[in-house]
């Protein structure tokens, strides 16, 4: 790449950057503003000139009016002092000039018109067809003095030109370019100042390919949306990672669990193809039945965790929670007693058949590790529906309350009472729980009640229906 093609590409990156827009646009509008400014300077300029040049026509045509007032001759009064406008006449009524300073002899009279119309105070702007200066003029009549009518005194000054001043209009356009440059420089350094923080972040998630998802991105302690930005992206890192990890885990025990039923499956199956006899047949066709159950077991949950994960929509509807709870107690036909305690109204918006599963994990679990009896209560808790159920089993060790949650997690005595089981039942039960804005954990047993695992389930009060 030669260096003009380098050069263009700077350039485009420059130009198309948020930090090259940003200064080229601060830039123009502030170009824009400063070319506004010397223009109103230079106007400014010319009407502090054009009224110093009134002003000392009137200083003049008032000092020659009390001159001549005072018994001086037009010859005296007529003389141009310093700071006085070079050019006077005296004009009579019938505007006709009586006496005129050397400059302004032959030139026509001044303020004719409104001389002749009696106009005691004459100012205006005068010019000469030949091209010479044009001269501001101020005059003052003075009645009683003079020929008939009265006289009046005309100071002029001639208009000055821009060129009398252009050290200042070149002065003025250094300075607004000076400023204008500074503007830019400002604009471009601290946008990039500002885009650094941004920079290390794109740099450190540069570094995932390398480092992995465990890495972080560094946080700026600015207090604004950068570091808003920095801490969302690592809390989203954060979730990803235990996504990640939860997903490996779930691949992991997964593979585990599938891989006993499998491999059993193969092993009856490949004894059934050597077997003579018809009844040891028949049991290792049985045994290999129950392998599949298992598997069809796992498949089926593994589909539900699936489209719990992907939050796919479901139709929900208003479910009482007592009377769901009483249709899934009366379907067991098995297992110890259930006592139950079901207050009417407690109303959820959810799908039914997911609530159902829920309860039915619920009440499948306490009858595994149940000795003689269960209870299942549902209530009204402020805001809330609560579903309790609980055991008088031999409960769940603290240390293990939420790993009883995780998927395929199972503990010892689980895997020697239910030796069949997935270890789906609880992670499916919660992540229902959460889809509708509820929780699902294990509390502590009250006081008097069962001494086993409480389960509780909290979901949020579904509104009151609308009256038609």
């Amino acid at each position: 790449m030669t260096r003009r093609d380098r050069f263009q590409h700077w350039s485009r990156r420059m130009f198309l950057s948020v930090r090259g827009r940003a200064t080229v646009l601060t830039m123009t509008v502030s170009g824009l503003f400063l070319a506004l400014v010397f223009v109103l300077v230079l106007l400014l300029a010319r009407d502090a000139l054009m009224n110093r040049t009134e002003g000392t026509a009137q200083r003049t045509a008032e000092r020659v009016a009390y001159d001549l007032l005072h018994g001086a001759s037009y010859a005296d009064a007529l003389v141009p002092r310093a700071d006085e406008a070079p050019l006077m006449q005296v004009i009579d009524a019938d505007g006709r000039i009586v006496a005129a300073d050397p400059p302004a002899t032959g030139r026509p009279p001044l303020g004719r018109n409104a001389i002749e119309r009696g106009e005691l105070l004459v100012s205006g702007r005068s010019c000469l067809p030949d091209g010479s200066r044009c001269v501001r003029y101020f005059g003052v009549r003075l009645p009683g003095a003079g020929p008939r009518g009265g006289i009046t005194v005309i100071a002029a000054e001639p208009v000055p030109l821009l060129g009398q001043i252009w050290p200042l209009p070149l002065a003025l356009a250094a300075l607004l370019a000076v400023l204008l440059g500074l503007i830019g420089w400002w604009t471009w350094r601290t946008i990039g100042q500002a885009f650094v923080p941004v920079d290390r972040i794109r740099a450190g998630m540069a570094e995932f390919t390398v480092r992995g998802l465990a890495h972080r991105v560094p946080v700026p302690r600015t207090g604004g949306e950068i570091q808003r930005l920095a801490e969302t992206v690592n809390r989203t890192l954060e979730r990803l990672d235990e996504a990640m990890s939860r997903e490996r885990r779930f691949i992991s025990d997964a593979s585990h669990d599938l891989r006993n039923p499998i491999t059993g499956l193969r092993t009856r199956l490949e004894f059934a193809l050597d077997e003579d006899d018809p009844e040891e047949y028949r049991e290792t066709v049985r045994a290999a039945l129950r392998d599949t159950e298992r598997l069809n077991d796992i498949v089926v949950d593994l589909l539900e965790l699936s489209r719990l994960d992907s939050r796919a929509p479901v139709p929900a509807e208003r479910v009482d929670l007592a009377d769901l709870a009483r249709r899934e107690v009366r379907r067991r036909t098995s297992g110890p007693p259930v006592a139950t305690r079901l207050e009417p109204g407690a109303v959820v918006e959810a799908n039914p058949v997911r609530l159902a599963r829920v309860v039915g994990n619920l009440l499948g679990n306490a009858e595994r590790h149940a000795g003689s009896r269960i209870e299942v209560t549902v209530a009204r808790d402020g805001g809330e529906a609560v579903l309790r159920v609980a055991d008088d089993g031999a409960g769940v060790p603290a240390d293990a309350r939420e790993r009883i949650f995780e998927r395929f997690a199972r503990l010892t005595d689980s895997r020697r009472r239910d030796p069949q089981g997935t270890g789906l039942g609880l992670p499916i039960a919660r992540e229902i729980a959460e889809i509708y804005g509820g929780t699902l954990r294990l509390v502590d047993a009250p006081a008097g009640g069962l001494p086993g695992a409480h389960f509780e389930m909290r979901l949020p009060l579904a509104p009151p229906p609308e009256a038609p």
